[in-house]
């Protein structure tokens, strides 16, 4: 890959994780993501973010630096956003070759520098608000903006060009090569597939912080940004507020409304509780309420997380496994109460052997998450006739809620 110059002393570098690799260690990413570290240059040269040491990461980013004339020896500021090792796993090494470079980061960041790279010296706290002068009317302002998504991590601003460097705030999955780094250089299906990555990263990564990205946002609102360049996905200079709008609807899916669409989720073990799925699909299409099914544990985690984040509905199909949730699910459950999926509308079908429990269990489970059930389908054995029409009958009765308790500002 190689530099790209965003405007006059400004560069993106970056190297993607392939496509096969799990993000975090846990989260599919089938068409890979990429990493994006950037360098301004005045009088003084600064580099915001680095990236993970690990494949040929770093020597990637040595030749892009040497493109521009760059030199671990000859930069002065290493600006560390956030101390995530995908951002700093190289930091330690990399400052070796010059300890004089000044590490810029947060208060709550200084610790995490001396544990994760054991660099101690050079060290520079920022204070909310404060200005690093670069020369060559070039300087970089620093805003706190803790848990988006780390508690340490804060957020650059180029005034002289009105640039946001966002770290990991209005990211998002896909990889990037350089002849599509920016948002007006994609077609619409790339910008489709960029806003479905985002969303997805968004639930994966961030959605349990909304709080605080909403908070963040706030404090953001007296910056004139013409372009925000993020640590992970396509640089927006075309139409920064595209981006911004949607994190902002992303975040307060968190509160509800949600959008109108149901996620369905079920498991089955030996098929019983799957017959029950097409009725409760075409119960809820009958409303034409648009729904997303996911069978688990088949499916993976992150693209459940995404579509039930979006969704004022939630319906769960799964049979009680030792008198408990079936296991798949309740690791579904887990998920949800991890990443605060909350004020849903909800509905529950699902057999059990010789008795029941997976409901008594999943009320526990949901119970901070201010989901509203209707009323279960439960049977032993065999679904009959009745547990067809029923849950034919629920389906559109919550597709029916569903309409008139979403939001509508989902596009």
């Amino acid at each position: 890959m190689k530099t790209v110059k965003i405007c006059e002393g400004v560069y993106r570098l970056g190297v993607n994780i392939d496509p096969g690799n799990l993000f975090e260690g846990i989260w599919a990413i089938p068409d890979g993501t990429s990493i994006n570290t950037y360098v301004v240059k005045g009088d003084k040269t600064a580099v915001i973010d680095l990236t993970q040491d690990k494949d040929d990461f770093p020597g990637s980013i040595n030749a892009q630096l040497e493109e521009i004339g760059v030199t671990p020896e000859n930069i002065d500021y290493i600006i560390v956003n956030h101390m995530e090792p995908d951002h700093s796993g190289w930091l330690g090494e990399f400052r070796q070759k010059n300890p004089a470079m000044e590490v810029y980061c947060t208060k709550k960041a200084v610790p995490l520098v001396e544990h994760f790279s054991g660099v101690t010296e050079n060290v520079h706290a920022i204070e909310d608000g404060e200005v690093l002068d670069l020369g060559q009317d070039l300087s970089l302002q620093f805003f706190e903006t803790p848990n988006i998504h780390w508690p340490e991590t804060m957020m650059a601003y180029l005034p002289q060009q009105k640039i946001l460097f966002s770290c990991d705030a209005f990211g998002s999955y896909g990889s990037v090569e350089e002849n599509a780094v920016f948002d007006d250089e994609i077609s619409d299906d790339q910008h489709a597939f960029f806003e479905k990555e985002a969303l997805r990263y968004y639930a994966n990564i961030v959605a349990s912080f909304s709080t605080f990205v909403e908070r963040g946002l706030k404090k953001l609102e007296g910056l004139d940004i013409s372009m925000i360049c993020p640590s992970h996905g396509i640089i927006w200079r075309e139409n920064p507020s595209v981006i911004v709008e949607r994190y902002a609807r992303y975040a307060s899916y968190m509160k509800g409304p949600a959008c109108p669409e149901i996620t369905v989720v079920w498991g089955s073990m030996y098929g019983n509780t799957a017959k029950l799925v097409t009725e409760v699909i075409k119960g809820i299409r009958s409303e034409k309420v648009p729904v997303h099914q996911y069978q688990v544990p088949e499916d993976d985690i992150g693209f459940i997380l995404a579509d039930a984040w979006r969704s004022a509905g939630i319906v769960l199909g799964m049979p009680t496994y030792e008198y408990k949730m079936f296991p798949p699910m309740a690791h579904v459950i887990d998920d949800f109460n991890r990443k605060k999926v909350q004020n849903k509308k909800a509905f529950r079908f699902g057999s059990f052997g010789w008795s029941g429990g997976a409901e008594k269990e999943l009320g526990t489970a949901t119970e901070s998450l201010k989901w509203e059930f209707l009323e279960s389908v439960e049977w032993q054995g065999a679904p009959g006739e009745d547990e067809l029409k029923m849950a034919y009958e629920r389906g559109k009765e919550l597709a029916v809620l569903v309409k008139e308790f979403a939001g509508k500002n989902c596009d």
